[in-house]
């Protein structure tokens, strides 16, 4: 079984003085696109101006700005699921794991950062960068580049898996799914949540690592505190699991 997972805006700095190599992501024959994409950005940054590097980092802050309109390539580097930070991951509580919980996660999620693309949550390449949601790199449109590239190598490693898919809607851009599937929404006293959706999210990530959940029979026989199911939509390959929050 396989998770698709959103990534977060916010990031943990730090990490290790190593470069970026064709072994630091799945898919490692695809290496070379994400360099494309990486030297784009990189190119796009050296040439802005700081209005558009505002809008492009989705920030004000001239601090931020100078921090991360700095070279890429020379960025400490950290395992991708300690890289991220936000609600989701606040709540995944990463750090607490055991060791077997933690390599369950590394091999298990499938994290779609909108500048590096589809990368393992265990995969130990990834630099703290700055990249708006659904910001292109001038005209450049990441979601529509990796959906092109990735998706038959993203097939071909999900083949065999059943898959959750907890990623926003925004990242289903960057690979729509071509086999059944299930998802997940969450309510509360009738409506949709956001926030909480997020949170949930990573609470749930964080009971399937602990439990070693193989099949999403165990998923659903699993209890989770204050959520009920209040019913399960199927429509065409997709199917949704709708929770209450209690």
């Amino acid at each position: 079984m396989k998770i698709l997972f959103s990534p977060s805006e916010t990031k943990i700095k730090g990490g290790e003085n190593k470069l970026i190599n064709n072994n630091s992501f799945i898919f490692p024959d695809l290496f070379q696109e994400r360099m494309n994409v990486i030297n784009l950005y990189q190119d796009f940054i050296n040439k802005a101006t700081n209005k558009q590097l505002e809008k492009l980092f989705g920030t004000s802050k001239q601090e931020a700005i100078d921090y991360y309109k700095g070279n890429i390539f020379e960025k400490e580097i950290m395992k991708v699921i300690e890289r991220y930070d936000g609600v989701a991951f606040d709540y995944l509580e990463y750090s607490t794991l055991k060791e077997n919980e933690k390599l369950y996660i590394d091999k298990n999620v499938i994290i779609f950062s909108n500048l590096f693309g589809p990368v393992l949550a265990g995969d130990n390449g990834l630099p703290d960068y700055k990249l708006k949601q659904n910001e292109k790199i001038g005209s450049f449109e990441l979601e529509k580049f990796y959906n092109e590239k990735f998706t038959n190598s993203l097939n071909n490693f999900l083949e065999d898996e059943e898959i959750i898919d907890l990623r926003a809607g925004f990242y289903e851009k960057f690979y729509k799914i071509e086999k059944p599937y299930f998802t997940m929404k969450f309510i509360k006293d009738g409506k949709v949540v956001s926030h909480w959706a997020k949170a949930y999210r990573g609470i749930i990530l964080n009971l399937i690592a602990k439990n070693n959940i193989q099949s999403i029979k165990e998923l659903m026989d699993l209890q989770i505190e204050n959520l009920s199911v209040e019913e399960i939509k199927k429509l065409k390959l997709k199917t949704e699991i709708v929770y209450n929050i209690k």
